[in-house]
């Protein structure tokens, strides 16, 4: 158990979790990495899990900086909602609008609110040149190449929007061109100037990254070098410790980054798109063995080669839980809420159902 954050949190002690039963949630070898609880401002739980490799035995670090990966799309989703709230975006406008240059083949009619939904029609990556070890070549050439970032992305689709849900980079690369477009300024120094030196966060950047992140591992291997972070961009390009990835989800939470009406939008899952709200899924679901009354969740999930990131967000229940992991099967080991099975689910429930109903 780790102790508090702000010095006014500290004066009422927040509820005791069932400290056991997280941690018999967690597996040390599907899932070996960190993890975070949070009530309020206050930490109530962290720790590390497991090896840092496959076999070894070097512990992970609490402190360590991670790739965020798709918790990218979560922040990047956050500064365009800044924009909206200053007047200068409009997510139901074409972004032909604000990229008045794009060759997208549906410009005219694709909007921010379909590009951070993944209902834009935009190209997958996996529908292009694949390289080396099964990546796309989108992530593998150069940053300035034609053959990645936004020139790709307005290329040729058979998908016109709202077509179908259709989940890929191209939507939040896109995305993080509309606010630069919108801002006036470079996504990196969006981050940094909206996000990191706001809330004090120090570890917080854009790839590349001169010093290493933790590295991953996939089916007990040292992960492919065939892809390079910094083109995935405004989709899972940004890095930093999970204690500044909490800081920044306590400033979502309580307004310090977006007004509530728009943290309302961004938090708005569609049921017809499985919940997706925009840049992360926002549901509700019961907890196993937990009552009949549902939790509300946000959730935004990164996984990028061997390195997976879980955010949660409990909004109702003024709680935080983070878990990271360096091992591409905890992918799947963590499974899915709303099944009420694998590691997320169970640590989720011995964290908020300590009295059999949530707390």
């Amino acid at each position: 158990m780790l102790g508090a954050l702000p010095a006014a949190a500290q004066s009422v002690a927040p509820p005791a979790i069932d400290a056991a039963s997280v941690t018999a949630a967690l597996n040390p070898e599907t899932a070996p990495g960190t993890i975070l609880i949070a009530r309020g401002n206050t930490i109530v739980f962290e720790r590390t899990v497991g090896n840092i490799a496959p076999g070894g035995d070097t512990p992970h670090e609490l402190g360590q900086v991670w790739r965020w990966a798709s918790v990218s799309k979560q922040v990047t989703a956050t500064i365009a909602m800044q924009e909206v709230a200053a007047g200068r975006l409009d997510l139901d406008a074409p972004i032909i609008r604000y990229l008045p240059d794009s060759k997208a083949p549906y410009a005219s009619r694709i909007t921010s609110r379909m590009l951070m939904q993944h209902v834009s029609g935009l190209p997958r990556m996996e529908e292009g040149p694949i390289g080396r070890d099964d990546w796309s070549t989108f992530y593998s050439v150069d940053l300035d190449s034609p053959a990645t970032g936004r020139t790709w992305c307005e290329g040729p689709t058979t998908r016109e929007p709202l077509s179908e849900f259709f989940y890929g980079d191209c939507d939040f690369i896109m995305m993080a061109a509309v606010i630069e477009a919108t801002s006036g300024k470079p996504y990196a120094a969006l981050i940094d100037e909206r996000i990191a030196q706001p809330l004090g966060l120090n570890s917080v950047g854009v790839f590349p990254r001169a010093e290493p992140t933790v590295a991953g591992f996939a089916e007990g291997k040292p992960e492919s070098t065939a892809f390079r972070l910094e083109n995935f961009g405004g989709a899972g390009a940004l890095y930093g410790t999970t204690r500044d990835l909490f800081a920044f989800d306590r400033a979502l939470m309580t307004g310090k980054l977006i007004p509530d009406a728009q943290r309302a939008q961004m938090w708005d899952g569609k049921p017809e798109y499985g919940f997706a709200a925009l840049g992360q899924w926002s549901f509700s679901s019961p907890l196993k063995d937990c009552g009949d009354t549902p939790v509300r969740i946000v959730e935004r999930r990164g996984f990028i080669g061997g390195v997976v990131l879980r955010n949660i967000i409990l909004p109702d229940l003024d709680m935080v839980i983070i878990m990271t992991a360096n091992r591409a099967e905890a992918e799947a080991a963590f499974g899915e809420i709303w099944q009420q099975v694998g590691i997320t689910h169970d640590v989720i429930r011995a964290a908020v159902c300590t009295t059999g109903t949530p707390l």
